[in-house]
């Protein structure tokens, strides 16, 4: 199984970027998919999980600005970012709770840059 991660990229203060993680692979079902980020040195932290049901948690920072979506058919889940700020600034990575055949691991895409310049 494999994440595959796209959208990042250089954007002002007060733009939009919209990330994309795509799961490929022996896939049974995906039960959470979420979007965490990390700045250098620092811990990974989630940034907005959506359960398959479609229930969504947000980190409060980005709350009201921030839209976690998923495509069950596609298996694939989107991370639309508003009004983004220069803190908002990490390696965004995406991660799956997958059921494989035969066992139901958690998965990690590769890292997404998303700069944002005041």
């Amino acid at each position: 199984v494999q994440l595959q991660a796209s959208g990042g990229g250089l954007v002002q203060a007060g733009g939009s970027l919209r990330l994309s993680c795509t799961a490929s692979g022996s896939i049974i079902s995906i039960y959470d998919m979420g979007w965490y980020r990390q700045a250098p040195g620092m811990q990974r932290e989630l940034v907005a999980v959506i359960r398959r049901g479609g229930n969504t948690n947000y980190a409060d920072s980005v709350k009201g600005r921030f839209t976690i979506s998923r495509d069950n058919a596609k298996n694939t889940v989107y991370l639309q970012m508003n009004t983004l700020k220069p803190e908002d600034t990490d390696v965004y990575y995406c991660n799956a709770d997958i059921f494989i055949p035969g066992v139901r691991r958690n998965y990690w895409g590769q890292g997404t840059l998303v700069t944002v310049s005041s």
